[in-house]
């Protein structure tokens, strides 16, 4: 593995959005390195407001930031709330980054999605793939504000000199996931979905016709690419993380179904969109600094669905 350019030993590294999925998952990754974790709620800063975010920046000093405060859904959410999902999202990575340059932190780590790369890129997806061609229609409005927010990090550090990355984590899972029927993404919704017919019965419905091939990386995994990517990488790409395999969603929901003991019938519903027709990451690039994922999919998902169950059993949920 090559040598640390930005040890975490001693530093202090503020988490934006620690109480989401992600990043509660780089705070526990973050546990062991020796560094200062420094968080706050949204209840006490808005991260879409410049002056109360500059202030606590100015308080705190961070050293580092891993910024993985977004709003956040699945195909629904996404199109039927689009002014949400890009006026937050884009003011979200603005005052942020923008905040830290004006502090002086050293050190920036800004999270997208793989939305942001083109409905027809080319599969395994490299990096280069990006501005080459139109959007998913039904997620356009988020892959637009993490494309602007990829790059600000680019702009500010041509301009300003400011050693601030970006980082493309694919479908991420895991604990601390949104489960809601409505808002959540694909692996939520589904091990909700078939939980519930275990007990009360099937046929479960899903979205669209099944074929689409999707990439699923657990959130433990994702959080250990984004402190090797603070401590290993300097550079103006943004960088692929990923699993390194795909799978159908008519695949994904009988692994699902499975892992939950879910045995009834599954039902198709073609008439719902199906979003990009494949996605899966190239992911030479943070290979090559000494990084691969470790959790494979059925484990993840047997973890996944063991801290649901334990969540359901504390808030005396069936």
């Amino acid at each position: 593995m090559p040598e640390a350019i930005f040890p975490l030993a001693g530093r202090r590294v503020w988490v934006a959005g620690h109480r989401g999925m992600v990043g509660s998952a780089i705070v526990r990754r973050l546990a062991g390195t020796g560094c200062e974790v420094l968080t706050v709620g949204r209840e006490t800063v808005d991260l879409r407001r410049q002056e109360p975010v500059e202030r606590w920046l100015a308080a705190q000093r961070p050293d580092a930031i891993v910024l993985a405060a977004a709003t956040v859904g699945g195909i629904l959410a996404n199109d039927t709330r689009p002014a949400d999902f890009l006026a937050d999202n884009l003011a979200i990575a603005q005052t942020v980054i923008e905040g830290a340059r004006r502090a002086g932190v050293p050190r920036l780590l800004f999270l997208g999605s793989t939305c942001i790369y083109p409905r027809a890129a080319p599969v395994p997806t490299p990096e280069s793939a990006l501005l080459t061609g139109p959007l998913e229609p039904t997620n356009e409005w988020y892959a637009i504000a993490k494309i602007a927010g990829i790059k600000l990090c680019q702009a500010y550090r041509r301009q300003h000199g400011c050693d601030f990355v970006s980082a493309m984590p694919t479908n991420l899972y895991g604990p601390g996931d949104n489960f809601d029927p409505v808002g959540s993404h694909v692996v939520p919704a589904l091990l909700a979905k078939f939980a519930r017919a275990a007990v009360e019965g099937g046929p479960v419905e899903i979205w669209g016709t099944g074929r689409p091939r999707r990439e699923f990386l657990h959130v433990d995994d994702c959080a250990d690419a984004c402190i090797h990517l603070l401590g290993h990488y300097s550079g103006e790409s943004h960088v692929n993380v990923g699993a390194g395999a795909d799978i159908s969603i008519a695949e994904l929901a009988r692994l699902i179904a499975e892992v939950v003991g879910y045995r009834g019938p599954l039902r198709f519903d073609p008439t719902r969109p199906d979003g990009a027709p494949h996605r899966r990451l190239d992911c030479g690039l943070i290979e090559s600094l000494g990084w691969r994922p470790r959790i494979g999919l059925r484990e993840g998902l047997e973890a996944t669905w063991r801290w649901y169950r334990e969540t359901a059993r504390r808030r005396g949920e069936p």
